[in-house]
């Protein structure tokens, strides 16, 4: 599993011309799925997400995390984030789980965050989707259950 985080201080997610989710102070995670990811890799990088000590406090040091901020996430499915482009010019996406697995694993994400007291809006799943987002800092984290 990989996701990019972005700590903004607002996002939306846009789907035929329809805000369909927006936030304040939080993540933007854009959600990489593959096909080796299971409930083990997601609550991994759930655990980083929530704990991750990326929000400023008084004295401009980031010592706050998303639990300590009560901030919100905007979550993108993205299976982009598994393309491969060592060879030739077009991505190949064969590490990107199938969408059916994807969906159910991106589900399971969401549901875990929320299990875990954060807001979460979401935007449509294999849609086309335009986010909009003012990162914040900038701070912009890659997180890779390959890391566990």
């Amino acid at each position: 599993m990989r996701v990019v985080l972005q700590r903004v201080t607002k996002a939306n997610v846009i789907v035929d011309n329809e805000v369909i989710g927006e936030i304040g102070d939080g993540y933007v995670a854009l959600v990489g799925i593959t096909h080796t990811d299971t409930e083990k890799e997601i609550e991994y990088i759930v655990n980083k997400i929530i704990n991750l000590r990326v929000f400023e406090d008084e004295f401009g040091k980031m010592n706050f995390s998303l639990a300590d901020r009560n901030a919100s996430i905007l979550s993108i499915s993205q299976f982009t984030l598994y393309g491969d482009t060592r060879k030739g010019r077009r991505p190949n996406f064969m590490q990107a789980a199938k969408p059916d697995i994807a969906k159910e694993r991106y589900q399971y994400f969401n549901q875990l965050l929320r299990q875990n007291g954060v807001h979460v809006e979401t935007g449509s799943f294999g849609a086309m989707m335009d986010v909009h987002l003012t990162n914040n800092g900038p701070v912009t984290i890659i997180l890779d259950s390959d890391d566990m």
